[in-house]
């Protein structure tokens, strides 16, 4: 795993006349990429990172801020294959931690609050946030447009934890009453299909989602932020911390295909906390 950030300081005496890359430790520096002409050598620079990442073999990488302003950069990175840490991966993990922290936030009453989860694609990680929030929410709907393939999860929650979950695709009546939404996966287009309660919060963890009603007045979380153990950070930036997103930071100390059991216990053992959602408006 490589940190890539900018400095304004050369590099060399060459630095001073060329931008230039280069690699020390775990940290790829990068002088001269968000001057004049920045697409051409946008992709200049992307290329002297794609030939010194190939030399290390490693594909994952955290960009600083400074760095994530250059779009012509980054879609070179992609068009690379390069696994970028976004904190989106991070973000669905945390669901269920979210939504904890929106009904304390709010003094929602769990019992009396109706939720819904908005899914299409079902993998392990949201499987077992369902299942934390069925055991904290005691009315859940599951809103899909794949009934079939979420039938079979409806009755294994009730066989194995006594718990009820509704499944539905009814865009009349699913989201009428829900005062928390949270979307994994339906596109803005999708979504707006579906009559959705005046004052619901709908937390967006992969797509940054609209909504077209004019009455709508509730709230809209696309971003949020983290802390964790201090040790964490500065292991893996250094004393640079600040020029990076902690969630970023963090979702790249993950391997993604550990189990969800092992995800929760390194989160528990960091002190991964939710220190702010950033919302649509108002504030959580």
């Amino acid at each position: 795993m490589y940190y890539i950030e900018e400095t304004d300081k050369p590099l060399n005496w060459f630095n001073k006349a060329f931008p230039r890359v280069k690699l020390i430790g775990n940290k790829i520096y990068i002088t001269g990429l968000n001057e004049e002409s920045k697409e051409k050598k946008s992709i200049k620079l992307s290329k002297k990172v794609d030939k010194i990442l190939k030399r290390t073999k490693s594909n994952k990488l955290v960009l600083s801020k400074e760095i994530q302003k250059n779009d012509a950069f980054q879609n070179m990175l992609y068009t690379y294959g390069y696994d970028i840490a976004k904190g989106d991966w991070l973000f669905e993990g945390l669901s269920a931690n979210i939504l904890d922290y929106i009904v304390n936030n709010k003094k929602i009453i769990k019992e009396e609050c109706q939720t819904s989860v908005l899914v299409n694609e079902l993998k392990d990680y949201t499987l077992h946030n369902i299942k934390i929030l069925a055991s904290n929410f005691k009315n859940l709907n599951i809103v899909t447009s794949h009934i079939e393939k979420f039938k079979n999860i409806e009755q294994n929650i009730m066989d194995e934890n006594g718990l009820i979950i509704t499944v539905t695709n009814n865009k009349k009546k699913s989201l009428l009453k829900s005062r928390i939404i949270l979307n994994i996966d339906f596109p803005s287009e999708l979504l707006n299909k579906y009559n959705i309660f005046d004052e619901a919060i709908i937390v967006n963890i992969h797509n940054k989602v609209k909504i077209n009603k004019k009455r709508f007045n509730g709230l809209i979380i696309n971003d949020y932020d983290i802390s964790v153990c201090n040790e964490i950070i500065e292991q893996s930036v250094g004393m640079q911390a600040n020029k990076y997103f902690t969630k970023q930071v963090y979702e790249a100390n993950f391997y993604k295909n550990m189990t969800f059991q092992d995800f929760y216990k390194k989160i528990k053992k960091d002190k991964c906390k939710i220190t702010q959602l950033f919302c649509l408006n108002g504030t959580v």
